[in-house]
């Protein structure tokens, strides 16, 4: 059968069929998502008013393509104490933030009650905060470096107040390329294992997929193919949130960059092939914030939120250390002729603008 005919069927594609995809031209991908889009969703563009805070850059583990880790290159090593961060959180709190999303480098210096004591004293201080904290990759981290099982270390999140999972530290799956990228990091099938367990415990996440570094259109089928597998069996990811790699301040020696045509193709892609997982996001830190907004015509119904200030891309180049105005941001979604919704961190509309 004809691969258009059969997105248009609404069945399911494999992965060859998902490599062919990228033959299709830029036009035909972005009609297929935006079908698939409008039914989901109409004419809504997902936002929520959140806070984005990395209270260490002390990093034990050295990725080629971050610029945010003090590890090597970086000589203003930090690491806030807890109340630095409670009194960020307060700020954010009055400034209208439903969300905080607290996401560390791994520092071996500080111990778990560093990690998951904030949580306890933010739910304490804020308890309709939604905490939104703790990659699977620092998950891995905390049990290799204090002897924890995984286990342990999810109970301990959820006894603290983590209410959900980012996506991050899943990069691309592909062990070859995370040998390349991020040797000595979680491994893929640890991460889908930590963010299955998370999942069986009655909790969400989301999930991520860096790619226009060295990986390839197959390796980013792969990587859908693999979270589009564990969401059958567990229904926990709310979004799928394709990151275009940030070239300054890195080790990766990338000179062949994405097109704006192929971040596009990418993002229209996992709209069609990720029929389980409810929601696309066009982060606009890492997309850029124009880019974004045509991402909404490729299947993408979600813009990540305000942000309020943001440190680990805008490290590598990315426009995004202050955030982005809310009254700025619901009239970019307007301008660009979507219906901005304001919602929380698990997809709940809040407010229509």
């Amino acid at each position: 059968m004809d691969l258009i005919q059969k997105v248009r069927n609404k069945e399911r594609l494999t992965r060859e069929e998902g490599e062919a995809l990228y033959d299709l031209d830029l036009y035909t991908l972005g009609e297929l998502a935006d079908a698939i889009r409008k039914e989901k969703y109409g004419n809504k563009s997902y936002f929520n008013i959140n806070r984005h805070l990395n209270p260490t850059n002390v990093c034990a583990d050295i990725c080629k393509f971050c610029a945010y880790s003090a590890s090597r290159k970086n000589p203003n090593q930090y690491t806030m104490t807890h109340e630095e961060i409670l009194e960020i959180v307060k700020n954010s709190e009055r400034l209208g933030a439903k969300e905080i999303h607290i996401v560390s480098a791994h520092n071996p210096n500080v111990g778990v009650e560093w990690y998951t004591g904030v949580f306890r004293k933010i739910k304490e201080q804020f308890p309709a905060l939604h905490i939104k904290a703790m990659t699977a990759a620092e998950v891995d981290f905390l049990t290799r470096e204090y002897g924890l099982s995984y286990d342990e270390v999810l109970d301990l999140m959820i006894e603290s107040g983590v209410d959900s999972m980012p996506g991050g530290g899943a990069e691309i799956f592909d062990e070859e390329v995370r040998e390349y990228l991020c040797k000595g990091k979680v491994t893929s099938d640890q991460w889908l294992e930590i963010h299955q367990k998370w999942h069986e415990r009655g909790r969400q996440s989301n999930a991520t997929m860096l790619f226009g570094h060295v990986e390839t259109r197959a390796h980013r089928i792969d990587h859908m193919i693999r979270l589009r597998d564990l969401q059958d069996k567990t229904g926990g990811f709310n979004a799928f949130i394709p990151l275009v790699y940030q070239r300054d301040n890195n080790f990766l020696k990338v000179t062949d960059f994405p097109s704006g045509q192929e971040i596009l193709k990418t993002y229209a892609i996992s709209r069609i092939l990720l029929d389980n997982i409810p929601h696309i996001k066009a982060y606009w830190v890492t997309a850029s914030v124009n880019l974004a907004l045509i991402a909404q015509e490729f299947g993408c119904d979600d813009l990540d939120g305000t942000i309020e200030k943001e440190s680990i891309q805008s490290a590598a180049g990315a426009k995004s250390s202050q955030g982005m105005d809310l009254n700025d941001f619901v009239a970019l979604i307007k301008n660009s002729g979507f219906q901005p919704i304001e919602r929380d961190s698990l997809y709940n509309e809040l407010k229509a603008y």
